[in-house]
């Protein structure tokens, strides 16, 4: 039998939260990986990382970092992506992007495995990985736009502070013990960093991720409905979305109103159309209390979806709830699944 190929691959952004799990994907899934290569800012180089029993020093990353690479999996900010990414491009790496830095760029593909896998033909050297809150929302409407076409979607998004970083999450835990001493708070970072204003997260829901736009809605939102058309290939899809934030560590939750295209679908029609549909768990008996929650989806790299019920007055309209791990099927899993299906449709070189 001739011998399994084995890759180059290097992970960019290696000490952060993303990073991390994609490293603990990597080992998981038993990529056939010959050489991986941990890269972060000069900030970080020097530290060690056990990866399958083997320490790894991280290394700061440079462009000439990326020669012999067959893989990058990139996830340390937009600017870096855009300094670096074209540079591993350059001398031979594919890369994939967890950033925001090429989602909307024509020329790069937007990859959610079980809906597009196909576009990863189109590549120029860079696939970029969705929005995390993005990612759950297509996957659960992919089989339906399939069956039964989709017309609208209005989601509203309850998001794990996670998504906004480590920090974050360390403020929002010392908030939420400095408000049960009755301490004062003065919060830092949420709902955007770099903006003036801070309100706490502990105790609350903050109705604004990312910066508002000119148009009322924030980049978090426009992101989910740019990229949701992109994915499907479905521009004239009507889309609207409002993301909040709330003081969960880990998995996003959406409430997804649908409309589709067929007359005469009933809500357990919906049901079995996604019980086996590829990454979605299926958590629907309101008789036993069973639908989803961001508690329980931490650590698994499935999409759960419940509460599928029909609208009320629109006979095309559904409603559903869908949660998932937005470190994992959000970034990580997203990007290293791309990886593996890289390899499976032997586009890597």
């Amino acid at each position: 039998m001739p011998q399994e190929r084995r890759f180059n691959v290097a992970v960019v952004g290696a000490t952060g939260a993303v990073g991390q799990q994609i490293i603990q994907t990597l080992e998981d899934r038993d990529l056939p990986i010959s050489k991986l290569t941990l890269l972060s800012s000069a900030r970080s180089a020097g530290k060690k990382v056990l990866y399958k029993g083997q320490e790894i020093t991280i290394e700061e990353a440079k462009p000439e970092s990326f020669e012999g690479i067959d893989i990058a999996l990139f996830s340390a900010g937009g600017s870096i992506s855009k300094v670096l990414a074209p540079e591993a491009v350059k001398r031979g790496a594919i890369v994939v992007d967890n950033t925001s830095a090429f989602r909307m760029d024509e020329e790069v593909p937007l990859i959610v495995p079980e809906v597009n896998a196909t576009d990863l033909y189109e590549h120029k050297g860079i696939i970029a990985n969705p929005n995390c809150s993005t990612i759950q929302m297509v996957v659960a409407l992919e089989p339906l736009r399939q069956k039964v076409g989709l017309k609208k979607v209005i989601v509203s998004t309850y998001q794990a502070v996670s998504g906004a970083g480590a920090a974050a999450i360390q403020e929002m835990e010392e908030q939420t013990k400095a408000i049960l001493d009755g301490e004062e708070v003065e919060p830092q970072i949420l709902p955007v960093g770099a903006l003036d204003k801070h309100y706490q997260i502990a105790f609350n829901a903050i109705p604004q991720i990312d910066k508002f736009e000119e148009n009322g809605f924030t980049f978090e939102e426009m992101k989910m409905i740019n990229e949701t058309k992109k994915i499907m290939h479905l521009p004239e899809l009507e889309v609207a979305a409002t993301c909040v934030r709330l003081p969960v560590g880990t998995g996003h939750s959406e409430s997804v109103y649908f409309e589709i295209e067929k007359d005469g679908i009933s809500a357990d029609e919906v049901k079995a159309m996604l019980a086996d549909a590829p990454g979605i768990v299926l958590q629907d008996d309101p008789a036993q209390q069973i639908y989803p929650m961001p508690a329980y989806c931490v650590g698994k790299r499935d999409v759960f979806v419940g509460r599928i019920r029909k609208d009320l007055d629109n006979e095309q309209g559904f409603h559903m709830w869908v949660v998932s791990d937005n470190l994992l099927k959000g970034a990580a899993w997203n990007s290293v699944q791309i990886a593996e299906k890289l390899i499976e449709l032997g586009l890597v070189k």
